[in-house]
């Protein structure tokens, strides 16, 4: 029998495995903590040791690029053929702080592999998931016959990205024209489960306040001024409870202005999932579900904007009692926004929203907090039509798809770039993410390694020119 792209490919690749997995374990073994200024060294020596590792994979072209806070590593490999689309991948190499009195089995710092999987900080999150990059495009050139990939490649991989990304979006408007690209591949994410691969197609924004009510000039007594002067924390109680209707609903006025509306093929879709409420819960933590009225969970943290409450308090706050009225109070909420949400709007609609519940005697000041944008790509897409079909050959099964509730820097990419952002993650849940035991499974890595070998040449044919 003669052999496939698609066998040549899988032979490739498990050629490779070994020398790959030792590369991995290599860079995991650098603590590239962004967030501990005393691994500052660690995080550029991770940056300088991917750039050295893309050219040895045959990147002609592999920088670091400099930024107020940690380096990036950009990485750009020009296909031959004229008119290829230009494909961008993201993904960051600083990883969560760890150490092995946190619970871990062994050092952190110090990769083993036991029953098929890798344990060590970055493992999946995000290095592993980088790193599937060096492979997978050595095994399409492999499968395809060619001396230089079917688009044109660039990579993306920042060094800031478990600290907020505090300068990430100045690092893409600065090199906007050298990031320039017909679609952005976000590898930093990851499948439902095991036996369930799927693509995510988009991710939530986020805007935070903190919302503070000023009464008094100082705390005063209960009963010689109580019921006769305004209260702060009577009041921050009365927004809190004014946040919501009886169907969950956010009752600022305007909040679900813009709001692109779940079509019936993506309810369906989710609801092809292997979802169970009971387990759901057990891993929230929480005795019931509770949210927007009309949706299902995955669809209220995945599709629906949010107003949640972070914390709240004014007032005496410590043992017994000290009856007062305090003179100031405060809440902290995040709103979770979905496509079509603009961040600005948002923020007026809420600043709206509390002066008009104010009484007079209260001070308020609202302060928020920068905010992400969220992003989503739809379902006929080509460009996220060709991740699928990527991910379907690596994997031999139907690909599901879902949406991830939290936010991440890649609307920022979209914004800046104008291009389409399309998620490719081989992670699952029990990889335990910034946990003890952060781990990968090895043979969903190597599926990850198949799946980005078919996708340049998918991405090719759906967006050739």
């Amino acid at each position: 029998m003669s052999e496939t792209p698609d066998s040549v490919v899988r032979t490739y690749t498990e050629q490779h495995r070994a020398a790959f997995l030792d590369d991995l374990a290599e860079w995991l073994r650098i603590p590239s903590v962004s967030a501990q200024p005393e691994h500052d060294g660690d995080v550029r020596r991770s940056a300088a040791w991917l750039s050295a590792k893309l050219k040895e994979t045959g990147f002609p072209v592999a920088e670091i690029w400099e930024t107020p806070g940690a380096p990036a590593v950009f990485a750009e490999w020009p296909s031959e053929d004229p008119g290829a689309p230009t494909v961008l991948v993201y993904g960051h190499h600083d990883v969560q702080p760890a150490a092995r009195e946190d619970g871990w089995a062994t050092d952190p710092f110090e990769p083993v592999i036991r029953d098929g999987r890798m344990y060590g900080r970055g493992a999946a999150d995000d290095k592993g998931q980088v790193f599937f990059h060096t492979l997978g495009v050595r095994a399409h050139l492999a499968a395809t016959g060619r001396s230089t990939p079917a688009v044109n490649l660039k990579l993306l991989i920042e060094g800031e990205e478990e600290s907020g990304s505090p300068n990430f979006r100045a690092l893409a408007e600065q090199h906007a024209d050298r990031l320039a690209a017909d679609a952005v591949i976000v590898s930093d994410t990851g499948m439902w489960d095991e036996d369930t691969p799927t693509v995510c197609t988009g991710m939530r924004g986020l805007a935070e306040c903190e919302i503070q009510l000023y009464g008094p000039a100082q705390d005063i007594h209960s009963g010689s001024f109580g019921g006769a002067v305004p209260n702060p924390a009577t009041e921050i109680a009365r927004l809190v409870a004014a946040l919501h209707d009886e169907d969950g609903h956010v009752a600022i006025p305007g909040f679900y202005d813009g709001v692109t509306d779940l079509t019936d093929t993506e309810r369906a879709l989710f609801a092809e999932l292997p979802f169970d409420e009971a387990t759901w819960l057990r891993t929230a933590k929480s005795g019931a579900a509770s949210g927007e009225a009309g949706y299902s969970t995955l669809e209220r943290v995945w599709a629906r904007p949010t107003a949640e409450v972070n914390g709240i308090g004014g007032g005496y706050q410590g043992a017994g009692s000290k009856t007062i009225i305090p003179s100031s109070a405060l809440v902290k909420i995040s709103f979770r926004l979905v496509d079509g949400q603009d961040p600005d709007d948002v923020q007026k609609a809420v600043r709206a929203w509390v002066e008009s519940r104010i009484p007079a005697g209260v001070r308020h000041t609202i302060a928020f907090q920068p905010a992400t944008r969220p992003c989503l790509t739809p379902l006929d897409h080509p460009a996220l039509q060709a991740v699928a079909r990527a991910m379907g050959r690596a994997f031999g099964k139907k690909i599901l798809f879902t949406r991830e509730g939290g936010s991440g820097p890649a609307a920022d990419l979209r914004d800046v770039l104008g291009a389409p952002v399309l998620f490719l993650g081989i992670s699952v849940p029990s990889d335990g993410w910034h946990a003890p035991d952060e781990k990968v499974e090895l043979d969903l890595l190597l599926k990850g390694v198949e799946t980005t070998a078919h996708l340049w040449g998918e991405l090719a044919t759906a967006l050739g020119r």
